[in-house]
């Protein structure tokens, strides 16, 4: 029997290769992945860790001088991407158990042109800090990726880079695959990026640790600040002033030595949100997250949840690589729709698609407004979370900077077949829509959720999840 709920809802009409397997399937057009509504989700859950952290722990790394230990390392297919280009200019870089990585830099030698083209696959976050990285070394280096970042826009990236010296061949639409030529001869400058991109910061300032002067960036709002944290981790001199309003300053001295270090990578609150997530929606739910990074520049989705009457409990565990460390834990809970404050729209900007979906469950409207950047991810979010949502019987409409959700007050109808478009955090959102929908739901592919989150089948399973393949 189909129940029909009041509301904006209606009916559906040496890292050459990589050492291990990834526990994601690869794509098959003649089949889909099914989520199907279960009455329960209930377990504990150690948080995988953070993508953006093992990034930057591998370049940072692979640059110091020594011989880093990492703990906790995500091993998705975007960071194995950025270790192997790491390798290739010039690292050494060896998996020594389950997420136990140890990267040996190139110190003062420096990066080195690679043999062959650096492949990032669906990375956009690996490919653009390394055109900051490479920036800086006498180095030249082909750079491709696949169907999904090759459409992706890199000009934002390259504007400042040409401006501190670097040559490209990138055409007038930036977009890959193209070839960049490094200089050691890179000047420092003062940037205010146009929008509010963790991306562009952080590829100025992996520029500017080999440029020659201080390198400024201007904030007009603030960015998650994994950069500066493990720089000053690795021994670099960052400083960060505060001014009117959201607006930071940092700054950084150029031609800084790094020196090994040994870190345990803290867990990802963007993968912990699915999981959270999949704990409010659910008729009986009681999802625990270990070891989730406590960072104000990346709780929004969880400051959000709690403004739309989710009840969360944390319990501080500790810290890791400069992090703070929370326990979270989500139940079911009645969800009333809110406009997204503009202050979190940063801070939550991974974490849109997985946040519609609550918002579907949601009595009343949902509005996101300042989230342009949406349209520039691993495709246009925007359209993909708007054209998911109404597969599945939720009325949603696009917006230039975002989109808003007219909430089910209770679960919607599901149903659907949804196009994931090399999109990792669509094909989870729908996956977790789909626990808590009257209907199951369907996505077309699952191969790309190997890029960030592996586990994520598996952890969703033990909670109680019913995910399954079945024929087209």
């Amino acid at each position: 029997m189909i129940l029909v709920w009041a509301g904006a809802c209606h009916e559906r009409r040496a890292l050459s290769k990589p050492e291990f397997t990834l526990k994601t399937p690869k794509r098959n057009l003649l089949m889909v992945w099914t989520s199907h509504p279960v009455s329960r989700l209930k377990g504990v859950i150690r948080a995988p860790g953070d993508k953006s952290c093992s990034h930057r722990a591998l370049i940072l790394g692979g640059i110091a001088a020594g011989t880093s230990h990492f703990t906790g390392l995500l091993e998705g297919d975007d960071v194995l991407r950025t270790g192997t280009a790491m390798q290739a200019l010039g690292a050494t870089v060896t998996r020594i158990g389950p997420g136990q990585w140890e990267v040996t830099g190139t110190g003062p030698r420096g990066l080195s042109s690679p043999a062959a083209p650096l492949d990032f696959g669906n990375s956009g976050t690996g490919s653009r800090l390394m055109m900051g990285l490479m920036a800086g070394y006498d180095l030249t280096v082909d750079l491709v990726g696949d169907e999904s970042l090759s459409a992706r826009p890199m000009n934002r990236i390259l504007a400042p880079l040409r401006l501190m010296g670097l040559a490209d061949t990138a055409e007038p639409h930036g977009r890959l695959p193209f070839r960049l030529t490094g200089t050691n001869a890179l000047k420092a400058i003062t940037y205010a990026p146009p929008q509010a991109s963790a991306q562009v910061k952080s590829a100025v300032m992996l520029a500017g640790l080999n440029a020659h002067g201080t390198t400024i960036v201007e904030e007009a709002r603030p960015t998650r600040d994994h950069t500066e944290r493990m720089l000053r981790g690795f021994g670099a001199e960052v400083a960060v002033k505060r001014g009117d309003g959201q607006a930071r300053t940092i700054s950084l001295p150029g031609r800084q030595p790094l020196s090994a270090i040994e870190a345990a990578i803290p867990g990802d609150p963007s993968s912990a949100a699915f999981l959270i997530a999949a704990g409010l929606i659910s008729p009986d739910g009681n999802v625990l997250v270990e070891g989730v990074m406590s960072n104000p520049t990346r709780s929004g989705f969880f400051d959000l949840a709690e403004l739309m009457g989710a009840r969360l409990g944390a319990e501080d565990t500790g810290d890791a690589a400069g992090e703070r460390l929370i326990d979270i834990q989500s139940g079911s809970a009645a969800l009333i729709g809110r406009n997204v404050p503009e202050r979190l729209v940063a801070s939550m900007i991974d974490e849109f698609p997985i946040l519609a979906v609550i918002a579907a469950f949601a009595t009343g409207e949902t509005r996101v407004t300042g989230a342009e950047e949406l349209r520039v991810k691993e495709t246009d979010r925007v359209k993909a979370v708007v054209d998911m949502l109404r597969a599945n019987g939720v009325e949603a409409e696009e917006r230039e900077d975002g989109f808003t959700v007219q909430g089910c007050g209770g679960p919607p109808p599901g149903g659907g077949l949804v196009e994931t478009r090399h999109d990792h955090r669509i094909a989870m959102s729908a996956l977790v829509l789909g626990t808590a929908a009257q209907q199951p739901v369907s996505v077309d592919d699952i191969s790309m959720i190997a890029t960030s989150y592996p586990d994520f089948l598996s952890h969703m399973a033990s909670l109680g999840a019913d995910i399954s393949e079945r024929p087209a």
